[in-house]
């Protein structure tokens, strides 16, 4: 077992607004038991694991930390591999059904530096939805080819010219949500389930008429495990980008109501 106590004291800690961070999981055991602990230094910030139920143990590995962090440290098993956006979905739900002012989502691959979490929660204080963006000033990339930087900064730019917004990151999924953005937003339409995703919950927000602001930040290659990307993402990604487009034209309700 790691030491945890290298990164969080165990005594809990009195906090003023409650966060809840959202992490996907698929064989990522090797890479949760630094990351867990990281997110926790913060003592505004519960984890939530939403584990596809991984091979490799991942699930086992939360419910042992969460022994060590009681009441700050959740997981959510699912019967197997259902796709990113459906467990981010999960993630949201289960988030809205307890008193979370605040719910974030971030990769568990360190791809997403935890130490980034405080500024995405403190810029709440002037936006709805916060974006760690790769592709505004002060923003980038660590350890990419040109070929995958020129796929992703590309897929956001195709993405920004036919939704007709202005954000420059919107494919990536280190994001901040306040209550009221999950609230208003009709997920139990959310249609994509890869990459996709992303794109459509920015979207979505930014039509309901909530204030999204993008703050830079530097994304990593992964430490440990395998990319989950393949083509297979990227066309419905590409391909979804339009559905949405002609979703709106066609006068499509994205949100339950809309922002005041």
């Amino acid at each position: 077992m790691v030491d945890l106590l290298e990164y969080v004291e165990k005594k809990p800690r009195t906090r003023t607004t409650s966060a809840l961070v959202v992490v996907p999981t698929y064989n990522e055991r090797e890479n949760l038991s630094a990351l867990i602990p990281a997110v926790l230094r913060d003592s505004r910030f519960d984890v939530l694991v939403v584990d596809d139920n991984s091979p490799d143990g991942s699930a086992q590995l939360v419910e042992q930390i969460a022994r060590e962090f009681p009441g700050r440290v959740h997981l959510l098993l699912r019967a197997g591999k259902l796709g990113l956006g459906t467990a981010y979905l999960d993630g949201f739900r289960w988030a809205l059904a307890r008193d979370y002012d605040l719910i974030c989502e971030m990769d568990a691959d360190f791809s997403h530096d935890p130490s980034v979490l405080p500024r995405l929660a403190d810029a709440t204080s002037c936006a709805d939805l916060v974006l760690g963006s790769r592709y505004v000033p002060g923003g980038k990339t660590l350890n990419w080819s040109r070929a995958r930087r020129f796929i992703s900064q590309g897929g956001s730019t195709y993405a920004r010219l036919i939704l007709g917004v202005d954000y420059n990151d919107l494919t990536g999924g280190f994001k901040c949500f306040r209550r009221s953005v999950l609230e208003a937003l009709d997920l139990d339409s959310i249609e994509s389930t890869g990459y996709a995703f992303q794109i459509e919950m920015t979207y979505r927000a930014h039509l309901a008429g909530f204030h999204v602001l993008e703050i830079p930040i530097t994304f990593h290659e992964r430490r440990a495990g395998h990319s989950k990307m393949n083509a297979n993402i990227v066309t419905e990604a590409l391909a979804g980008v339009w559905r949405m487009r002609f979703s709106r034209s066609e006068g499509s309700s994205f949100a339950k109501s809309h922002a005041s």
